[in-house]
């Protein structure tokens, strides 16, 4: 009979003595941190080849993953949608075109792109202004129909609805750079070059969508007045308040907009009159575009697995609830939460994930009623190995340690100076008492693992170092053979 056993040693492979630690010992003992008496802990590992067990503790219990489910959002999206999939951003007409005017309405139709960018829609004008139109007779109207009205996931607070990372959910939405948090504008905030002045405030993308209100001094020293930048409740206006040193670096906080489909059609009518094109109607109005409809002109996202890296590398919550609602669209016709999490689910299903222990309100991780077994989530990692688009996927995943930030991600400054640098590749998820990391490493030995890892209701500010621990004592240990 043969026995794997845990290695603890660092001088390579030897017969089994005395004072080497088991895997199981290893890790209870790691488990066993004061950070986590009260605290409810799921572990789960296998062999990535087999899928064999290696550990488990509490792997059944459903705990609350943060955004590890975006491992089941973002498989279920590359599953269904594909790797090469693009988001579609269209310019329509429901009238005619009479050089240098086009008589009718013009739609501009948003189709769930969360990387379109303000330089996107000055294209979409300088294209206009291309085909000689200096005049529109009728209405310049958004459309953000292909998916349904409801902006807010399950599980978001309203006083987090001012955080980039709550930011509302539209078909047809805009970034202001390229971490491509859409629905959000960046505010930067400069120290004025006088004590006793209001600092200077810039909003990226320059709108008038959204109001400005300057409470902020420049001061010698700010003492406790610490800057604070936060949208009014259900209102596009964004109060900046506090001090600012004079030496003080710029400060820039992303803050999501209130309705972001109006800021898009803001951003396009500037286009449109930067590009000399006058509208003689509105372009504040929101419909859909007729059937009649005919289509001037198509802009296309980045493909799938392009978006995926800043989606997963930087935890991206807009691109997961995007992606939900574009597979409900695309599988059901209809752009909801509810149809998209019907697709996850039996995507999952297919991929042998136990859905009857899985609860999913969103995509993103948001939600504090989401609930997945570590069993689970190591169980899906193992299965999308087969896949043709898991090199896409492996690839999104944060790599540990690397301090490119589209490449360690959220990771990027972790279990720096350890076997785990460059070696764990692996998702976080971190909520207020909730923590998560799942994904791949491989032993010394070269043997190849997977582990899933999630810690609810604990204390502490935090668990990393525990996460990393135990990422750490799988990269550093590897597996003997005992006859």
């Amino acid at each position: 009979m043969k026995m794997l056993v845990f290695n603890s040693t660092s001088d390579g492979e030897k017969e089994v003595s005395e004072g080497e630690t088991a895997l199981k010992d290893k890790i209870d003992d790691l488990l066993e941190d004061e950070a986590l008496h009260g605290a409810m802990a799921g572990v789960s590992i296998r062999h990535a080849d087999s899928g064999e067990v290696v550990y488990e503790r509490n792997a059944h219990l459903r705990l609350t993953p943060a955004s590890n489910t975006k491992l089941f959002t973002g498989a279920a999206a590359l599953e269904t949608l594909g790797p090469e999939y693009v988001f579609t951003t269209e310019l329509w007409t429901d009238g005619d075109m009479d050089d240098p005017t086009l008589n009718g309405n013009l739609y501009l139709r948003g189709k769930g792109d969360p990387t379109l960018t303000a330089k996107d829609l000055a294209s979409m004008a300088a294209f206009l202004r291309e085909k000689g139109i200096k005049e529109i007779t009728g209405d310049v109207i958004a459309d953000d129909t292909w998916y349904d009205n409801i902006r807010l996931s399950d599980g978001i607070q309203w006083s987090q609805e001012s955080e980039y990372y709550a930011s509302q959910v539209s078909a047809l939405t805009v970034s202001p750079d390229q971490d491509y948090d859409a629905g959000t504008v960046m505010i930067r905030v400069s120290p004025a070059n006088k004590e006793g002045q209001p600092a200077t405030i810039e909003v990226t993308p320059d709108n008038e969508y959204v109001e400005i209100v300057n409470r902020t001094k420049t001061v010698k020293s700010k003492k406790d007045d610490e800057l604070k930048v936060e949208r009014k409740h259900g209102t596009n206006t964004i109060i900046v308040q506090g001090a600012m040193e004079t030496d003080e670096p710029v400060s820039e906080s992303w803050i999501a907009v209130f309705e972001p489909t109006g800021l898009v059609s803001e951003l396009f009518h500037q286009s449109l009159v930067k590009e000399g094109i006058r509208v003689q109607g509105s372009h504040t109005k929101i419909a859909e575009t007729p059937e009649e409809a005919t289509r001037l002109y198509e802009h296309s996202s980045m493909a799938l697995k392009e978006l995926f890296l800043p989606f997963m590398k930087l935890s991206n919550n807009g691109h997961a609830e995007v992606l939900v609602k574009e597979m409900g669209k695309v599988i059901h016709d209809e752009g909801s939460w509810d149809k998209g999490l019907d697709v996850i689910g039996t995507e999952m299903r297919r991929l042998g994930v136990n859905m009857d222990t899985v609860q999913l309100n969103d995509g993103s991780g948001m939600s504090a009623t989401n609930f997945i077994p570590a069993h689970e989530i190591s169980q899906l990692l193992f299965q999308v190995q087969e896949k043709e688009w898991f090199p896409e996927f492996r690839r999104s995943l944060p790599v540990a340690g690397n301090k490119e930030r589209f490449v360690g991600g959220t990771l990027r400054d972790r279990m720096q100076g350890t076997e785990a640098l460059e070696n764990v590749r692996a998702k976080t998820g971190t909520l207020t008492g909730v923590s998560s990391l799942s994904g791949y490493v491989t032993t010394k030995a070269g043997d190849p693992l997977i582990f899933a890892m999630v810690f609810n209701h604990f204390l502490a500010e935090d668990v990393d170092e525990i996460e990393d621990q135990l990422a750490i004592i799988l990269s550093e240990h590897q597996f003997s053979v005992r006859k």
